[in-house]
């Protein structure tokens, strides 16, 4: 458990340490601990309407806004929680700072301007903060201590000061940042913090998230301005702790500990105590900003099943005055290790403390109708993670946002692994260099910052290529994030294949796609393990719980029974992954609604359970015991057919009619909207946007192996999609050889998913194309005049036994992308060709 913050000590009382810990510390949880702010402004507040209220909406309160201790990993005896009401007022660009000014409005603090718990309800792009407070005169500030000034994040550029001085600035959204206030201080009474914030949301490249200024009632979401994480303030020593570095070594049963410290000379050294309950299981004393190896002997492993957390008291003591305490702060950690190891199958996976893991997470993006960023209590930040834990998740995607440290500590305290996003910039184009150099900065601080916490397994830079300004440097930024933290996995591009990706960069420890409703198939190479990113969707509107009364999401379905059965099948299908193509997790979106997204556990006010959440964790229970590594599932493919007269094959050399014979098979074609040309040799087809040539059977199974080649040439090359050969399923075609209008390159596809040949090609040109489904190695392949153009991993394909068709694809159950030009020497394979049979079927028609 972790120490909690010891209670403010009355004048001529002492507090042993050792019973403050072993007393207090359940007490940290719930707030009781917290001392109450001074002298804050007149409360002539009221909070704003919210379109929908959480259980918690009405428990906030001037009095109550987050009073718990915000920093669970460095814990202070003293401190004062500067939350509650504060004065505020909109400015505009380069306006004089309001010193002594009383300002026309009340905002709650921490909570974002636009949200309701405000008060404000409103963005601002320039505004301006003000409260006074009083320094307990026992702290003696100035003689014995400092004063320091704690933001937990503000959004996104904020000054700071104190008593008509600039004491900080911070450039960011997402990091916390402090001020020593000491010097700015008046020698008694009433001190003033003014706080100068803009943030212009996407107006900019800054990162933002899902924040937009105007939301879009799809997957971006209302802004979240100005101060939105506790401000407090606490009194230290001149020579203080100001951070702890602190990396688990199981293998060596040892806690590597760095005590960063401020004002320290070398007088003063460091003594470190773990503790397993009352019990001191090692001491240790050295120097102050130097590594230490803290023993933890028969370490207690923390893990999603027992998460186990050592306490930590670091005293900081003079030598010089017979080791008198000089500063004294208590932690936490949890003795746990995230790596890659081959599973028994051979292929690489995620493993946990040495044990291969299957990661089953939500996405969780942190959005509240009442306060949009913040929590309304500490009691519903927890909520969303403890109900992962009862639907048997023991994995958070905390998706292009960040969140308080309590959070963290209650994923610590709960056992739930965490990928952390980099809240992503703006969508749409790609960054200035000043913008993309910000962007690193903030991902560099958000590592520094929250390296310490147990729960944190992975980083994640980028998302779906929004903010991606070159392939190249998310590589390096991946290697660059890997050395700041080598102790994590880095996921360099989380839906790699999709969006505005700029592609794979091929750093990083994972391969991460996105499909909806999927799941994901990618498969780990040498080096990268892989995860389905993102999948699922599934939306239910419940009325009377929606933010616009109406919602959407990727598949929607007409009640919670066929919500239930729609995961339930999704899900199965995570299992057939994990055991087939050996990704090591996958992320459900997502845990709650969010105003228009529908496709939530719970509704966007976490008031209705959307889902038999019995029926949800028995089946993500089952593919954690099952995605063992151990491999298995799938389709073994057998020898196939030898020869390259493939076991179909369409010449187009009967010149007339409305068949075009199986030269090797028996399943003729049925022509319409067909006309007969020359071909490459003798007779060939031609289409002029409205034809086909419908085999009348399905020639390919698409779960197992087998190769599709065509001569083909184009009328034109524009945007619209155009299919070479294809095989129906009644919905999507269950392959695409193709030319792909929206890469305006030749393909071979799946739905979703496509291999691209490198140039666009000519009209009135011949081209021999050839697509390889390869079930072994997981692939899907394109060759373009027998050269090797493209390959996809692609471990998994649907079924389906429609009939396979020349000359136009199936999408959403539609016949579509219908060719307009040529087609000559179809020819079906039931196995994958090898590069040197493909190259000899090329060469044949020269």
């Amino acid at each position: 458990m972790l120490p909690p913050a010891p209670p403010t000590r009355s004048r001529g009382r002492r507090f042993r340490w050792r019973t403050v810990l072993a007393t207090m510390s359940a007490l940290l949880l719930t707030g009781s601990l917290t001392p109450v702010a001074t002298a804050e402004p007149d409360v002539d507040w009221s909070p704003g309407e919210p379109r929908l209220v959480t259980p918690w909406t009405h428990d906030v309160s001037p009095e109550n806004a987050l009073p718990e201790y915000p920093r669970p990993q460095l814990t202070r005896s003293e401190w004062r929680n500067l939350n509650g009401v504060w004065e505020f007022a909109g400015a505009t660009e380069g306006e004089r700072p309001p010193f002594g000014e009383t300002l026309p409005e009340r905002i709650l603090v921490p909570y974002s301007t636009e949200s309701a718990l405000s008060g404000i309800q409103r963005h601002e792009d320039h505004m301006w903060y003000r409260r006074t407070f009083e320094v307990p005169a026992k702290w003696r500030i100035g003689e014995h201590n400092r004063l320091t000034l704690h933001f937990g994040a503000v959004d996104y550029e904020a000054t700071v000061y104190v008593n008509g001085q600039e004491v900080a600035s911070h450039t960011g959204g997402y990091g916390s940042f402090s001020a020593d206030v000491t010097d700015a201080l008046t020698p008694r009474g009433e001190q003033e913090i003014v706080v100068g914030v803009t943030d212009r949301t996407d107006a900019t490249w800054q990162p933002v998230g899902k924040q937009r200024a105007v939301p879009d009632r799809g997957i971006f979401y209302e802004g979240a301005s100005g101060i939105w994480q506790t401000v407090w303030m606490e009194p230290v020593s001149s020579a203080h702790v100001t951070t702890l570095d602190m990396v688990p070594d199981i293998d060596e049963s040892v806690l590597n500990l760095t005590v960063n410290t401020a004002g320290a000379s070398e007088d003063v050294a460091v003594e470190a105590v773990v503790r397993d309950g009352r019990r001191v299981v090692s001491r240790i004393r050295g120097a102050a900003d130097a590594p230490l190896s803290v023993p933890v002997p028969d370490a207690k492993l923390w893990s999603p099943d027992s998460p186990f957390l050592y306490d930590l008291e670091v005293v900081l003591r003079d030598r010089g005055g017979k080791g008198r305490p000089v500063d004294r702060v208590s932690s936490y950690f949890g003795m746990r290790e995230i790596d890659m190891a081959e599973g028994e199958d051979g292929r690489l996976r995620i493993t946990l403390n040495g044990e291969v893991l299957f990661l089953m997470s939500t996405l969780d993006q942190g959005y509240w109708p009442d306060g949009i960023y913040t929590a309304p209590t500490d009691e519903a930040l927890r909520f969303d993670l403890e109900a992962h834990k009862r639907l048997g998740f023991n994995t958070v995607r905390k998706h292009i946002k960040t969140e308080p440290d309590r959070w963290y500590y209650h994923a610590d305290r709960l056992g739930l692994l965490v990928w952390q996003d980099m809240p992503s910039m703006r969508t749409g184009g790609r960054p200035p260099a000043d913008a993309a150099a910000q962007f690193e900065a903030e991902l560099h601080e958000l590592v520094e910052q929250k390296k310490n916490w147990t729960s944190i397994i992975g980083w994640v830079p980028f998302n779906e290529g929004w903010g991606e300004w070159s392939r190249e440097d998310t590589g390096r930024i991946a290697d660059e994030v890997a050395e700041q933290d080598p102790t994590r996995l880095v996921n360099a591009h989380s839906g790699v294949n999709c969006c505005d990706s700029l592609g794979d960069s091929g750093k990083g420890h994972v391969i991460d796609w996105h499909a909806y409703v999927g799941p994901a198939t990618p498969t780990p190479d040498a080096h990268r393990v892989s995860i389905d990113g993102e999948h699922g969707g599934f939306g239910l509107e419940v009325e009377g719980h929606m933010w616009f009364g109406e919602g959407h999401a990727y598949e929607m379905v007409p009640d919670s029974e066929s919500l239930t059965a729609a995961y339930v099948d999704n899900q199965r299908a995570v299992l057939e992954a994990a055991r087939s193509c050996a990704i090591s997790g996958a992320i459900y979106t997502q845990v709650t609604d969010v105003e228009h997204e529908v496709n939530g556990f719970f509704t966007y006010d976490r008031q209705v359970e959307k889902m038999d959440f019995d029926a949800v964790r028995e089946i993500n229970e089952e593919i954690i015991e099952g995605a063992d590594g151990t491999g298995g599932g799938g389709v073994e493919p057998g020898p196939g057919t030898p020869g390259l007269d493939g076991v179909h094959a369409y010449p187009f050399d009967e010149g007339a009619g409305e068949t075009a014979a199986d030269a090797v098979g028996g399943a003729d074609a049925t022509l319409t909207g067909a006309e007969w040309t020359d071909g490459v040799r003798g007779g060939a087809v031609s289409f002029g946007g409205a034809g086909e040539a419908d085999t009348g059977a399905a020639l390919v199974n698409p779960q197992g192996s087998y190769s599709v080649s065509a001569w083909v040439r184009l009328d034109e090359a524009g945007d619209g999609f155009q299919t070479v050969v294809s095989q129906d399923t009644g919905a999507h075609s269950a392959f695409f050889l193709q030319y792909s209008g929206q890469d305006q390159r030749w393909a071979m596809s799946y739905a979703g998913l496509r291999a691209l040949s490198a140039e666009k090609p000519e009209p009135g040109r011949w081209y021999h194309l050839t697509g390889v489904r390869d079930v072994q190695a997981g692939t899907l392949s394109l060759y373009v005049d027998g050269e090797h153009a493209d390959t996809k991993s692609a471990c998994l394909a649907d079924g389906g036994e429609g009939n396979t068709v020349i000359g136009r694809a199936q999408y959403g159950g539609q016949e579509v992308d219908h060719l307009r030009g040529d087609v000559d020497e179809v020819r079906i394979f039931d196995r994958a060709l090898s590069r040197e049979e493909i190259a000899q079927l090329a060469s044949a028609g020269n």
